[in-house]
């Protein structure tokens, strides 16, 4: 008897971070760790729990606040009170407008590459 085996690809599942470093928060916004913790002592809702060693450990939703308050500040060149005032009035807004915001850049820049790809 013999038998007929289907090889199906392995496809790894990506393994997403439920903890990240002040470090990684920092590059991924790229500004440096000490603007991080500032606006950690500026905005409420950017709360970082500590690690049994003390250090930071952000999750997926303190990174999210801290991309709202990137967008406004850096993105949008608002005052530290102007960003403080329109976080106020929706998070959940704040954030399907970022994510809006940043789709259409992943787009831009896929055709700007499709375009110098094409001569």
């Amino acid at each position: 008897m013999t038998y007929n085996f289907c090889k199906v690809p392995y496809k790894q599942k990506e393994i997403e971070k439920k903890y990240y470093t002040i470090g990684e928060v920092a590059e991924k916004f790229g500004v440096a760790t000490s603007l991080v913790r500032f606006w950690e002592t500026e905005f409420d809702s950017i709360k970082p729990t500590k690690n049994k060693k003390g250090n930071r450990v952000y999750t997926k939703e303190d990174i999210e606040d801290i991309s709202i308050v990137y967008h406004y500040v850096k993105e949008k060149g608002y005052t530290l009170n102007g960003a403080k005032e329109l976080i106020k009035i929706d998070r959940t807004k704040n954030l399907e407008k970022i994510e809006a915001i940043n789709s259409l850049e992943k787009v831009r820049d896929f055709l700007l590459e499709l375009k110098t790809s094409l001569g």
